[in-house]
């Protein structure tokens, strides 16, 4: 008998099951004496046998890898859908289709390397969302120049040691945005930019920098993005074509630096096999392989895999539609791109659903076209599932785990998945991919549903941290196991669910406490909007709860009012002693809060009051 608890009512739609279930049933199933308990998964579909036995699960599939460069996937959808809208980007009025854009990464190829760019080099791109930044990711793929996404955030000290840190050659960036002026961190890093000749720079602070790109007005010593599209000749143009020869999808292709909260970033090093086949199989996952002609709202950064692999890369493997609603993060732009571009899909870190849920004119936007979508990039708490379903209305969203040096989706639940899974867990492994669930002081795998440290293996795990053999060594085993940080559980199903991360794990006189939980919780309540949850020195119990708390617009709520709500419904050891009402959180640049600045700021707080 199937147990009816691995999928929800709505799945079982008799027929459509059925071929489901003949679909994934194997011949193992039908084998007299085979044992009944296994070690890996099968994931074409969502898993319905409960079949492991420890926390340790296989992702099988009967679909093999791809074997192509980033050049050839978005070839081979050019070939198909020529005439398809491959990206628009609405603040600035660009459209292209796959056939347009196929022109331009040529013409920007061919003029990388007419700037004396070659394989292996390393060009930075500094900006928000724009066209170039999609146009240069898959100009460099095609020159096997490496892109450096570099966070368009970055300040002085930040932007000169990721520079120098990987090498870059060249920078792409505007002039400014927002409070962020590009050129004149350049000029104050680099002021020997101001004499040279355009892609001729010979700077003291960064030795390897020769060129600066701007993409809107001409400064002096930098040459402009026009520059480069008109600088490819035939003779490059072939030197193009000749080169698509030696490049290798097991080359490096893309530097992605972590939004680490502490010590210096680092640079996860990913090749074309890690995101053409990561991108992939999410599509899979989510439809993509067999919606009609899916468009997808992105208003996550390219700077970030979520951006530059779960759109960019979708995009030239599985033909979709991506659409950018602004340059910068804007909530109630998506809206808006949502409903005039008729969107499918939609992408969002938990903050910017949140953030969509509470335009106070949400009701006027029809997303009656809006099916589905992914929530990833942070812990996604419960009701928040259970709001993007019943209030944005789509019905179908999935929740994803990664990391960016996993390419960054590990976990991805099924749009068909039921509500439990949808809200609790971040869905089942990935295919071709093994993850464990180990005690971090042994590494000794756990038993199912018993938390520890998440491990990862298989394709999508990064080459290197670049430059960095003690780092990587650090986080990668000498069999090749990605040690994530995380703390997680597995199911019988291969479910995980996520607790937190070690570091933010609060132990509270000898008892470890997971945040998550705490924070799941408190969602429930209708007077909070959001809520976080660290822990604060304290010298009898080494660490206590804060709940830091953002309440809906409007309402008015005391800390007694939580605490009472709380009270015989959790462990009274888990229940916050200090609970600070916020109005923002500290976040990086892709939404996800900084709980050590959050942990600081609660502090000095908590510190104030006492001394009053």
């Amino acid at each position: 008998m199937i147990p009816t608890a691995a999928f929800g009512t709505h799945s079982l739609r008799s027929c459509a099951f059925s071929r489901v279930f003949q679909l994934y049933r194997r011949p193992w199933m039908r084998q007299p004496g085979f044992p009944a308990a296994t070690r890996d998964v099968h994931v074409d579909y969502p898993p319905i046998i409960p079949t492991l036995t420890t926390s340790y699960v296989h992702g099988t599939s009967s679909t093999s890898l791809l074997h192509m460069t980033v050049a050839e996937a978005l070839q081979r959808s050019v070939e198909r859908w020529p005439d398809r809208e491959a990206m628009v980007f609405l603040q600035d009025g660009v459209r292209k289709t796959f056939a347009q854009f196929q022109h331009d990464v040529d013409q920007a190829a061919a003029g990388l390397l007419a700037l004396g760019l070659k394989k292996g080099d390393r060009l930075g791109m500094w900006g928000p969302n724009t066209y170039e930044w999609i146009l240069f990711q898959f100009a460099t793929a095609k020159a096997g120049i490496i892109l450096v996404a570099v966070n368009p955030a970055y300040q002085l000290q930040e932007i000169e040691f990721a520079v120098r840190k990987v090498g870059c050659k060249a920078i792409v960036c505007p002039t400014q945005f927002k409070t962020q002026k590009y050129c004149d961190m350049l000029r104050k890093i680099c002021p020997e930019i101001e004499k040279c000749s355009p892609g001729d720079l010979k700077s003291a602070s960064l030795p390897e920098l020769r060129s600066v790109i701007v993409l809107d007005s001409r400064q002096p010593g930098m040459l402009h993005f026009e520059d480069v599209m008109q600088a490819g000749s035939s003779q490059h143009m072939q030197q193009l074509q000749d080169l698509q020869k030696m490049i290798s999808f097991d080359d490096p292709i893309n530097i992605q630096f972590t939004s680490g909260t502490t010590g210096a970033p680092k640079g996860a090093t990913l090749s074309h096999h890690n995101i053409i086949n990561n991108s992939y199989f999410v599509g899979r996952r989510v439809g993509y392989t067999w919606r009609p002609h899916p468009r997808v709202c992105v208003p996550v950064p390219l700077y970030h895999c979520f951006g530059s692999v779960g759109a960019g890369m979708c995009m030239a493997v599985h033909g979709i539609s991506v659409i950018f609603p602004s340059a910068g993060y804007d909530g109630k732009a998506n809206l808006a791109a949502m409903e005039s571009e008729r969107c499918t899909f939609i992408y969002g870190t938990p903050t910017m659903y949140i953030d969509m849920l509470n335009q106070p004119d949400l009701a006027k936007y029809d997303l009656s076209s809006v099916e589905t979508g992914i929530v990833a990039g942070a812990p996604c708490p419960q009701e928040l599932v259970k709001k993007v379903i019943s209030q944005l209305g789509v019905k179908e969203i999935t929740v994803g785990y990664g990391t960016t040096e996993n390419s960054p989706v590990t976990f991805l639940a099924s749009p068909l998945d039921n509500m439990e899974r949808k809200s609790e867990t971040v869905g089942y492994i990935g295919e071709h991919l093994e993850a464990k669930i180990v005690d971090p002081a042994t590494g000794i795998v756990v038993p199912l549903g018993t938390p520890g440290e998440v491990l990862i293996r298989g394709y999508c795990v990064m080459l290197e941290y670049w430059g960095d053999a003690a780092k990587t060594d650090e986080c990668i085993t000498k069999d090749r196991w990605y040690k994530t940080g995380d703390i997680g559980t597995i199911d019988a199903y291969g479910y995980c669910r996520i607790e937190g991360r070690i570091k933010d794990m609060i132990i509270r006189g000898g008892e470890n406490i997971y945040p998550a939980e705490i924070e799941q919780f408190l969602h429930k309540y209708p007077k909070i909007k959001e809520a976080q949850v660290v822990g604060v020195k304290d010298e009898r119990m080494g660490e206590e709860l804060c709940a830091c708390i953002k309440l809906v617009d409007g309402v008015d709520c005391t800390a007694e009012e939580i605490k009472a709500y709380c009270k015989g419904q959790i462990s009274h050891f888990k229940i916050p002693r200090y609970i600070l009402f916020v109005t923002s959180y500290p976040l990086t640049v892709t939404g996800k809060i900084q709980k050590n600045k959050l942990r600081d700021q609660a502090e000095k707080e908590l510190h104030l009051k006492e001394g009053k």
